[in-house]
């Protein structure tokens, strides 16, 4: 997958809800925490990225793709895949910073 910049601005509760299957009421809960434990994620993979720890990129990703993959921000799922992957085989040649650049910014898009 390329990298996309993703806006989940308007995101509708009510719909995200019904498609996770569980009440709206709970979404804000759900949300709240996957920003919270995303930034210190992506705190970490920046770092790991500067050092070119792959493992550790790796593992982060795998974090963010399972908690995106689970509200469904699809788009956020599949380039930490990518990212995940990349790590894995420990290939220089991807673009570790610009899938986390846009990851990043496509989270920061997440408002209740």
């Amino acid at each position: 997958m390329p990298i996309t910049t993703p806006n989940y601005s308007n995101i509708s509760l009510d719909e995200m809800a019904a498609v996770i299957g569980l009440k709206p009421k709970h979404m804000p809960i759900l949300i709240m925490s996957f920003l919270e434990e995303s930034a210190t994620i992506l705190e970490t993979m920046g770092g790991a990225i500067t050092s070119n720890d792959y493992e550790t990129i790796r593992t982060t990703a795998h974090s963010i793709k399972g908690s995106a993959g689970n509200l469904h921000f699809t788009e956020v799922y599949e380039m930490a895949k990518e990212l995940e992957n990349a790590a894995g085989s420990s290939n220089s040649e991807f673009d570790y910073s610009g899938y986390y650049q846009a990851i990043s910014s496509a989270i920061a898009t997440i408002k209740l």
